[in-house]
């Protein structure tokens, strides 16, 4: 019976910043690519000395939660990035038709139920930030489109907004090669007369499910809108 017991110990400093730390991450309070605060500032935030928030940053970088990068500051790292992102980085830079088609696929099946999740919990401010966004590719189409990155923005904002912190980390960590989707289908759309207008209602009537609180509307209109993506990387694939 005496085996069954473990002597229970006093946690260190150290351990409690940790699991704080990785709860926040957890909860999606820290997110993928975030910037935590200084030692200075997280030591004083947490009312514990610079030597123990030193400690704690040491083991979760080597467990793989935070990064320190060139430059100063240390970072949320994605969950999934080491495990996913790196093999793929090869096909990324080529921008293989393949592997692009594929991508689209899974964004179908992603970025659908983030917009579902999004109408249901979005806050104003994200809605403010989606809208914002959308206003950007609207002030640029004009003269021909718009930034990818102002599309890729708009759609990481959806999903941001779901509060589920497994999706952000997901799609953090496919960020290259999401990004070289964007980027792809938007400049073979700009070639054809008309699709700005159909991307710019597209990308609207998202938004506008979102905000409205339609959970189906919007993951009807994401899936419009992904659908001709996929179409146009279906379509780049047979050619190539």
């Amino acid at each position: 019976m005496n085996s069954l017991f473990t002597p229970i110990r006093p946690r260190r400093i150290a351990e409690e910043i940790i699991e704080q730390i990785k709860e926040l991450i957890a909860r999606g309070e820290l997110g993928p690519g975030e910037r935590i605060p200084s030692e200075r500032d997280l030591a004083s935030l947490l009312g514990v000395s610079r030597p123990s928030v030193r400690e704690a940053i040491t083991v979760l970088e080597a467990m793989g939660f935070l990064e320190s990068r060139q430059g100063g500051g240390t970072y949320v790292r994605s969950l999934a990035q080491t495990s996913l992102a790196d093999p793929l980085s090869a096909l990324v830079g080529e921008k293989d038709p393949q592997m692009l088609h594929a991508l689209v696929e899974v964004r179908m099946g992603l970025e659908s139920w983030s917009a579902y999740l999004a109408a249901q919990r979005a806050r104003p401010d994200e809605l403010d930030r989606m809208r914002i966004l959308l206003e950007e590719m609207e002030g640029q189409a004009p003269s021909g489109g718009w930034d990818p990155e102002l599309d890729s923005q708009f759609h990481y904002a959806i999903t941001a907004s779901t509060h589920n912190t497994l999706q952000v980390h997901v799609l953090d960590t496919i960020h290259s090669l999401f990004h070289a989707t964007v980027h792809v289908a938007l400049m073979e759309f700009y070639r054809k007369e008309g699709y700005i207008d159909i991307l710019k209602k597209q990308h609207r009537d998202v938004y506008k499910a979102i905000a409205a609180g339609d959970p189906e509307g919007a993951r009807q209109a994401m899936m419009t809108h992904l659908v001709m993506v996929e179409e146009k990387m279906a379509e780049l694939l047979q050619n190539s």
